[in-house]
């Protein structure tokens, strides 16, 4: 199971940490965050691999946020700093066993938090 947690309400350029917390026994490739704006798809936001730890992000998350990992918690974070209104959504985590060339794509990400809101105000 996934816990994400960490969200609020924040004022444009202030950062937010964001936390993803998992139970059990962990076997992923990757780790991602992911998120939803009213109205919009659930869209990749950034991803990390388990054994490892290279990185990957979309271009709207690239220079402003930072995901990391630690291990031996099991635990996922996502820093994000220079947040924009654009960025409000509710974000997700969730877990991967697919390859590299798959991290982009939701369709492989098989657990899922339950999300925490991001809201940016202007």
């Amino acid at each position: 199971q996934l816990q994400a947690s960490g969200g609020g309400s924040v004022q444009a350029g202030e950062s937010l940490r964001l936390s993803c917390a998992a139970s059990g026994r962990l076997s992923v490739s990757f780790m991602g965050w992911f998120r939803q704006a009213p109205g919009k798809e659930r869209e990749f936001v950034a991803a990390i691999r388990w054994n490892g730890g290279t990185t990957y992000y979309a271009d709207s998350a690239k220079g402003r946020f930072t995901i990391s990992k630690d291990n031996a918690k099991k635990l996922v974070y996502l820093q994000m700093s220079g947040l924009k209104p654009e960025d409000t959504a509710v974000y997700y985590c969730a877990t991967s066993n697919g390859i590299t060339s798959s991290v982009y794509m939701i369709r492989m990400y098989k657990d899922w938090g339950q999300g925490t809101q991001v809201t940016v105000s202007s």
